[in-house]
């Protein structure tokens, strides 16, 4: 019988550093093993070492799903020790996913691919995603395209995501569902965008109103209803005609396929209410309407839904001049109008108010004529005179020269106040220039005599008889820029010689020339409103130059002009 021989210390080294070798080799790597047994909420699994490992039973369980293990499966585990105290192998199941994760993860990221996952946690700023073994952050940010008030619905379904960042040093993911949605719309959108086309009508959904004017879906892209374009009437809020929710039918208006904006119209569904505008609404036809709006240029009057007018500040009162047509008018007052203007191709038409009423001053020249006597209110004084209120809301003007007789100037403006009730006679309504000369004094009736003047009756003038050529000598009372106001005799009438009638040569026709209570000699040219002379030394001046050469002789003569008034002079001289 041969012997065995007895193993050296040698060879007991070797195969121990053997079997260390083997066991160390496992360490720091995933490997397949086999599932022997589950208890007590542990799998036991066998992956070829001395003793079994055990992986609790929660690491083969996916968020939100039941086990997803058996005995006999074979699963893949990080082998983190060969052995602990007890002898036993110490497996990771969530490591070796998380070690296979992040080598798939890294391809798929360097790639700019897709990837799916779960949400499954909650945490400071986002949310927990668990990408088959590797856990990513998804902050709130980038859960949707819009603000989600409630997750609950989205949290242990597989979706896909997109890798935004990673680092795997640090062991940090993070993703965004949002690119996906958008890239999604994205596409969806041009897919949509061209299908439609402009004037083609389609149904939509109101998503979203501003104050400019709503959001609607077409069913995968918004477009923007404006609020002009919503109805041909004026609309002060899109609220006022359609509602969050609302099925909408709408006309596409423009498309720009670049921006892939759409505009919508749902006016453009109606009859436009401006066709034949002009033959509805001929010009000085009158019409109501009602205020709907008012600026400091005037008010809008609408007409019918879809058209309104415009009546300009100008045009809203014959007697309120300056005044912001909210204190004439007010919003939703139903007014009468005159049609001014229509423009069927700018959309315009121009009304006038004040032009529905009389003309107050026509009214006043028929009620009360020329020499009529009127009662007012004194409303205002001038430096020229005073401004009356008339009935009818018209003013009427007193010139300092007709209050009272034998007082012009400040003195006559002095003896009335502000608020005073005053009888006047009318002397003259010019209705065109809106303008109403009235006479205090001629009430009185003092001093009033007749004359004639060219075998005519003369006119009244403050107790003097004058007749037209008849020469005046005049008191000079005040001097104006346009010229000079004279009294006619020491307690004659007043009147007023112009700028131009002062002298027959230019340079003299300065006002200023003259002093006050200088003594003037002036030709009487013709009577103002038939009643106050119109005076001239200019052409005074003429007649006594045609008298002379009437006398002495002419130009046809050969003598001169100065040989004319020089031979006039000196036989005035001899005279004397």
């Amino acid at each position: 019988m041969a012997s065995t021989a007895m193993p050296t210390r040698d060879d007991f080294a070797a195969m121990l550093d053997q079997s260390l070798g083997e066991n160390q080799s496992f360490e720091g790597r995933v490997v397949t093993g086999r599932v022997t047994a589950i208890e007590n909420d542990l799998v036991v699994i066998d992956v070829g070492l001395k003793s079994e490992g055990r992986i609790p039973l929660r690491e083969f369980t996916p968020p939100g799903q039941p086990p997803q293990v058996a005995v006999g499966d074979d699963v893949e585990v990080y082998v983190d020790r060969v052995e602990n105290a007890f002898g036993e192998a110490m497996l990771s199941r969530d490591r070796a996913r998380r070690e296979a994760a992040w080598d798939k993860l890294e391809t798929q990221f360097n790639a700019g691919e897709r990837v799916e996952g779960t949400i499954f946690g909650r945490v400071k700023g986002g949310f927990t995603v668990d990408l088959g073994g590797a856990v990513a952050f998804l902050p709130g940010s980038q859960v949707d395209i819009r603000p989600v008030r409630d997750v609950g619905p989205l949290m242990g379904l597989a979706q896909p995501f997109q890798l935004l960042k990673m680092d795997r040093k640090r062991g940090n993911i993070v993703v965004s569902r949002r690119s996906i949605l958008e890239e999604t719309r994205a596409e969806a959108r041009t897919g949509l965008i061209q299908s439609l086309a402009e004037g083609q009508v389609i149904d939509g959904i109101v998503k979203n109103i501003t104050d400019y004017g709503a959001f609607v879906d077409l069913g995968g892209i918004d477009g923007l209803l404006h609020v002009t374009d919503m109805s041909y009437k004026r609309v002060g809020h899109p609220s006022e005609v359609i509602a969050i929710g609302d099925t909408v039918k709408v006309q596409i208006v423009r498309i720009n396929r670049e921006t892939q904006r759409i505009s919508l119209g749902m006016k453009q569904l109606e009859i436009d209410p401006w066709e034949g505008a002009e033959a509805k609404y001929p010009v000085d036809a009158k019409m109501k309407g009602r205020v709907t709006n008012i600026t400091e240029y005037g008010a809008f009057i609408e007409l019918e839904p879809g058209i309104e007018g415009l009546v300009h500040v100008s045009e809203m009162s014959w007697v309120k001049k300056n005044v912001h047509p909210g204190k004439i008018v007010s919003t939703s007052q139903e007014v009468e109008v005159i049609i001014l203007e229509v423009d069927g191709e700018k959309r315009r038409i121009s009304l006038g108010l004040k032009q529905a009423q009389r003309n107050p001053w026509e009214v006043f020249a028929e009620e009360h004529p020329v020499g009529s006597i009127v009662e007012g209110e004194v409303k205002n004084a001038t430096e020229f005179g005073l401004f009356i209120g008339l009935a009818g809301e018209v003013d009427g003007m007193v010139h300092m020269s007709d209050i009272a007789w034998g007082v012009t100037g400040e003195a006559a403006l002095q003896q009335h106040h502000k608020g005073e009730a005053v009888r006047a006679q009318v002397l003259e309504v010019d209705v065109e220039r809106e303008r109403i000369s009235l006479g205090i004094k001629q009430v009185s009736g003092e001093g009033t005599t007749t004359a004639t003047a060219n075998d005519k009756p003369a006119p009244t003038t403050g107790g003097f008889d004058f007749r037209k050529n008849e020469i005046v000598t005049c008191i000079v009372r005040e001097s104006r820029d346009g010229g000079l106001e004279v009294q006619i005799g020491e307690e004659g009438a007043t009147a007023f010689i112009k700028r131009g009638d002062l002298s027959r040569d230019r340079d003299d026709q300065r006002p200023e020339r003259f002093q006050i209570g200088q003594k003037v000699d002036a030709m009487v040219i013709g009577f103002e409103r038939g009643k106050k002379p119109m005076l001239s030394i200019k052409a005074m001046q003429i007649a006594e130059e045609k008298q002379q050469v009437a006398q002495y002789g002419s130009s046809d003569s050969g003598a001169s002009l100065g040989d004319i008034l020089g031979a006039a002079l000196n036989k005035a001289s001899k005279d004397s």
